[in-house]
């Protein structure tokens, strides 16, 4: 391990804290297309706060032969030739899926062509990205084998370890979570797990093969998608019965092999994005996946009914909804923490405004900008910036400040006040889910 090289090829949510921690240890590379990301970077920012500013001037280095000399540290960068040099190449690019929720494999595909253009003989390439099982061996290798000219498993090697890191938390960081690691021959899947583990205090299990690293990642956020449906079911059953689901739950939860998932609207780059995967694989094998895509088609339509339930109760206490004023809190995808890719507010906001409401959106951790481009909504910036009476407001996201907002002083005489995620006290509430 003491020659061991190595590039990140991304540095979002998952390649950063990753490469801020083998920099402690070895020669790193930061690659990322995004130049406004590098040279945020390069300054100590980091805009997603997986990281500190204390953190990245630790690991920094200001050019690629001081990083030779040194023989660990930071060199972040968005040439190619400057990651030829090394050795151990992981990938931590985005998975997403398209409008038509498959998966697309685009920037996969990408950032294989990439490190297959500076491919060489002895290199490994370890994929951290979610993706379906078979896909790093059936999709990535032969990209790697027809830009490099190498030859797979005798030229070079690859490996799969996915990620979990959990956007926001601060306590269950990089270093901490256990970690899966798999290899494509039995000793470069021990090399690849050594190196992991020289790194990784939470320690690492070292799986049998390629295919059942990726199976069980993926399967890690399918099983969270379908209980979290089936508590959004059941939210949507106890309201026809007038039950207080999150009643229900703390009661259940008193016996000690209750799983304690709560109501909610599920986004993000994982739990709302993964199953899809597993489930386009399982089709093209010629198997309909029932539950996985049940649970996806329930989750999906959270936001249309928090909206739709919404409008009811203000009917039913007299406010006119056309025109009306609303208020959501968050446009994030989860508490405390500014990522907003695949966040399922905007479907809560897009059904209200089908109703013809007035919609405002207020956020403090969510970047101005950022929302504009992705959603092309104007985020209002700061809380004393609001002038108006609200007829309806629904907290979305439980942030920490949310609990300390005065929303009486927003609120109109007579208003409907939704707490999705069940944050204030049921009093203060008219409806939750």
């Amino acid at each position: 391990m003491n020659n061991t090289k190595i590039a990140i090829i991304g540095l979002g949510y998952v390649g950063l804290p990753l490469a801020v921690e083998f920099a402690k240890k070895y020669e790193t590379i930061g690659f990322d297309i995004n130049q406004t990301r590098i040279e945020q970077l390069k300054n100590n920012t980091d805009v997603t706060l997986e990281t500190t500013s204390n953190e990245l001037k630790a690991v920094n280095i200001d050019s690629l032969s001081k990083l030779k000399t040194n023989k660990n540290g930071l060199w972040l960068t968005t040439a190619i030739n400057d990651i030829k040099t090394a050795n151990f190449y992981i990938v931590t690019v985005p998975t997403p899926i398209d409008k038509n929720k498959k998966p697309d494999l685009t920037p996969l595909y990408k950032a294989s062509e990439t490190i297959g253009n500076i491919l060489k003989k002895g290199d490994i390439v370890v994929y951290e990205s979610t993706v379906f099982p078979g896909a790093t061996e059936e999709e990535c290798v032969p990209i790697l084998e027809k830009h490099s000219g190498l030859k797979f498993n005798q030229d070079f090697y690859v490996g799969y370890s996915p990620e979990r890191i959990n956007p926001g938390d601060k306590e269950r960081t990089v270093t901490k979570i256990l970690k899966v690691t798999s290899g494509s021959t039995p000793e470069i899947g021990k090399k690849i797990d050594a190196i992991y583990k020289s790194i990784i205090t939470a320690g690492t299990h070292l799986a049998p093969s390629i295919k059942v690293a990726e199976a069980a990642k993926v399967i890690e956020n399918s099983q969270r998608d379908i209980n979290i449906a089936f508590v959004n079911e059941l939210s949507k059953i106890f309201k026809l019965m007038d039950i207080d689901t999150n009643e229900v739950l703390e009661a259940a939860g008193t016996k000690w092999n209750f799983l304690p998932f709560k109501p909610g609207l599920v986004g993000g780059h994982c739990i709302g994005v993964d199953p899809y995967y597993l489930a386009q694989k399982a089709i093209k094998l010629g198997y309909n996946p029932e539950i996985i895509l049940a649970g996806r088609r329930l989750n999906d339509s959270m936001g249309a009914f928090v909206a739709q339930e919404t409008v009811k109760l203000m009917i039913k206490k007299d406010i006119a909804v056309k025109d009306a004023n609303a208020l959501v809190l968050g446009i994030t995808f989860k508490e405390n923490c500014p990522d907003i890719r695949n966040s399922r507010a905007i479907d809560v906001i897009n059904e209200l405004k089908s109703f013809k409401l007035n919609v405002d959106v207020y956020d403090p951790w969510a970047t101005v900008s950022a929302v504009k481009h992705e959603y092309d909504i104007n985020l209002i910036s700061d809380f004393k910036d609001i002038n108006k009476k609200y007829q309806t407001i629904i907290i979305v996201v439980a942030h920490n400040e949310f609990k300390k907002l005065d929303l009486n002083s927003i609120a109109d005489k007579n208003m409907v006040l939704y707490d999705v995620k069940a944050m204030l006290p049921k009093e203060d509430s008219d409806i939750r889910l």
